[in-house]
């Protein structure tokens, strides 16, 4: 193993998956902001645009969906812990190509350990909800790019 690689801390002794022990850690203000895009056709773009997608408004749809399943991480991964999230943000944007969407998501939290599943998920689910919601007239699309932007924490004022 490479010297200068962390050790991975879901791993006890025993080489046995376990939930990491962060009762001794202050509790620190924590943010984290997680992105990805789904990609589409033009076409699609344009349905969920102008509300033309059958099942409803897309995009107000996935946000709720997505900030619903950052309240939900520590029941949907295994490891995670169950975080009282103070704030979660699921924004959109959708390039002069008109061929993705781009998904942003923020979360918020005090606490001992960090929020950054919690903002992946919610990029995650939202972009699953946009495919649900859409498979029927698109194909083709693709979610993609999921990632972590940032995250931050800082002492208690």
């Amino acid at each position: 193993m490479d010297s200068g690689m962390k050790k991975l801390t879901h791993i006890n002794a025993r080489g046995e998956a376990s939930m990491v022990d962060v009762s001794h850690k202050p509790p620190l203000q924590r943010e984290a902001i997680a992105a990805g895009e789904i990609r589409l056709q033009r076409e699609t773009v344009k349905r969920i645009q102008s509300h033309a997608i059958a099942k409803g408004n897309v995009l107000a749809t996935a946000r709720l969906a997505g900030i619903m399943a950052a309240k939900k991480t520590g029941e949907l991964i295994p490891l995670c812990h169950p975080l009282p999230i103070t704030h979660c943000e699921v924004k959109f944007d959708i390039p002069k190509s008109h061929d993705r969407i781009l998904i942003t998501a923020s979360a918020k939290i005090t606490a001992q350990t960090g929020i950054e599943m919690e903002a992946l998920t919610a990029v995650s689910v939202a972009a699953l909800t946009i495919y649900d919601m859409c498979k029927a007239v698109d194909k083709k699309m693709r979610i993609t790019n999921v990632r972590l932007v940032s995250k931050t924490k800082k002492q208690l004022v």
